[in-house]
């Protein structure tokens, strides 16, 4: 491909019209316009992106307990997505998947559990994992929701005293006093996922 040619492709992959999501959740949908915000600072391709955003059902567990049950159910999620809005005979440039969930690992024999969140990013032909930041989990929480083998949406709600907790500041907003909230968790995520589709440069080869 000459030089010409690759750039011409690299200016037209830039122009972003339409992101779909995999769910209808507000946090999600918070966190992926925010993260188009932040991209759109530094790439006009972006600037006019509208999200289309679908509840998905997938095989994934409702409560993903490790980072592989995090990746999928992210991976399925743009997927799903993807395969409604084929069938609606609609289009995007990139469908997008998020999860959240526990990830624990043993160091020096001590067992910790991380909340965290995981995003997948795809344009039908290539995809792109982006992972959020870790906050450690009480242990009474992580009883509840690993032993008790429950949601931590209803957990979260009985530690907060409130309804849907996770529409809204989500279990990072309660573990952190609303320092970091649900949606910023998945922003940095999906900000992530999101670099092989704007910083083309580096990740798409000729």
């Amino acid at each position: 491909m000459s030089t010409q040619t690759f750039s011409k492709d690299l200016a037209s992959r830039r122009r972003i019209h339409t992101i779909a999501l995999g769910s209808d959740r507000a946090a999600k949908i918070m966190a992926v316009r925010a993260s188009i915000a932040r991209i759109a600072e530094i790439d006009s391709g972006w600037r006019d992106a509208s999200v289309v955003a679908r509840p998905v059902k997938t095989d994934a567990p409702a409560m993903p307990l490790t980072d592989w049950e995090l990746m999928s159910g992210a991976r399925k999620r743009a997927l799903a997505v993807r395969e409604i809005l084929v069938g609606q005979k609609l289009d995007a440039n990139l469908y997008v998947g998020l999860e959240g969930g526990f990830h624990s690992i043993s160091i020096d024999g001590e067992w910790h559990t991380f909340l965290r969140g995981w995003a997948f990013v795809t344009d039908g032909e290539r995809g792109s994992f982006g992972m959020s930041p870790s906050i450690s989990v009480p242990e009474a929480i992580v009883k509840s929701v690993i032993g008790g083998k429950r949601e931590l949406g209803i957990v979260i709600d009985e530690v907060a005293g409130a309804r849907d907790v996770r529409s809204k500041q989500g279990a990072w907003g309660v573990l952190s006093r609303d320092l970091l909230t649900r949606a910023m968790s998945f922003e940095a995520a999906l900000t992530a996922a999101f670099a092989p589709f704007h910083n083309l440069e580096l990740y798409v080869t000729r």
